[in-house]
């Protein structure tokens, strides 16, 4: 059984920059031929995927946060990072990372979510 663990700082400053974990058990994250993304949903909105990392390392990103999206991957510790500079208060979210298959948008495993907080 896939699970996968956010961890990181619930509260940064505007400007600064957020960076979070994503651990994953039970499932390498290099495994043919999965990709690992961030998600986040901001209070009242609903989700928006911001990015992800394929199993080859490969990372892509949503053309509207690309800018200040940063995601890569540690294979010795099974775990893969977000990072994004520049944060604002409208960068408040409970961000997930999730499991899809390369040839769908479907996420199957998900992490149960990280509050993150931008206020200074």
């Amino acid at each position: 059984q896939v699970q996968l663990q956010e961890s990181g700082p619930g509260l940064v400053k505007p400007s600064q920059t957020l960076s979070l974990t994503c651990t994953v058990s039970g499932g390498s994250i290099t495994t043919n031929y999965y990709y690992w993304s961030w998600i986040r949903q901001p209070p009242g909105k609903g989700l928006e995927w911001m990015g992800a990392i394929s199993y080859s390392g490969i990372a892509f990103y949503s053309p509207s946060l690309k800018s200040r999206t940063s995601i890569s991957r540690d294979t010795s510790k099974n775990h893969v990072t977000l990072q994004l500079t520049s944060v604002t208060p409208e960068d408040t979210a409970v961000y997930y990372c999730a499991r899809g298959r390369v040839g769908s948008d479907e996420h199957n495993y998900w992490g149960q979510g990280t509050q993150v907080t931008v206020s200074s």
